[in-house]
């Protein structure tokens, strides 16, 4: 997945992969960027850096490939409306998962408050899903549907995305005692999920 864009939109131009000098060990970026490049460049470089990322971010948080698609699209959008906002361009990826795991989370909750019917008119066709299949493959993935939007955010980042607890609480905007809690009582719902369906 990349981003481009005709020159006429300007809404994120053309992709370019940073150096890896320009990379800390953490992968995120470890210099300023040039501030004289056009903002467009700029936000299209960084954010082609993170698509793969975000994409498996949104896919993990929501379970359905077609939904975590539409959600990033939409925290893409979010992004570069707020882009002048940012004032350090180093702490992007923690910034743009803040705005991919808010959308997901919103989508979490809306999802909750909507009732969905089938519609089977014969002509559908099976399609896989990728995110979908891996987290019903197994117990602690089908797990991950009991848990609150804001709980499955935090066990997604911690576990899948490996982030230390203060990085999720950053990543959040919520204080490192709340990650904690959320994180203490999703694994206790998860274990009880788990424990009945192994019985």
């Amino acid at each position: 997945m990349e981003l481009s864009v005709a020159e006429e939109h300007r809404d994120f131009g053309p992709a370019r992969t940073a150096d890896p000098s320009e990379r800390s060990a953490d992968g995120s970026l470890s210099m300023p960027l040039d501030r004289s490049a056009d903002p467009a460049t700029v936000f299209a470089r960084l954010a082609n850096e993170r698509l793969d990322a975000t994409y498996g971010l949104a896919g993990f948080l929501l379970g359905d490939a077609v939904e975590a698609q539409d959600a990033l699209q939409e925290a893409l959008l979010r992004a570069w409306r707020a882009w002048p906002s940012l004032r350090d361009q180093t702490a992007f990826p923690a910034w743009l998962d803040r705005i991919v795991a808010n959308v997901c989370k919103a989508r979490l909750r809306d999802r909750r408050k909507l009732r969905w019917a089938p519609l089977d008119d014969g002509s559908a066709t099976e399609a896989t899903d990728p995110f979908g299949a891996t987290l019903a493959r197994d117990v602690v993935g089908r797990s991950l549907s009991k848990l609150s939007a804001d709980q499955r955010a935090v066990v997604v980042l911690r576990f899948w995305r490996d982030m230390p607890l203060e990085a999720i609480a950053q990543t959040l905007g919520v204080p490192l005692g709340t990650v904690k809690s959320r994180l203490h009582y999703s694994l206790r719902v998860m274990s009880n999920e788990i424990d009945d369906e192994t019985r």
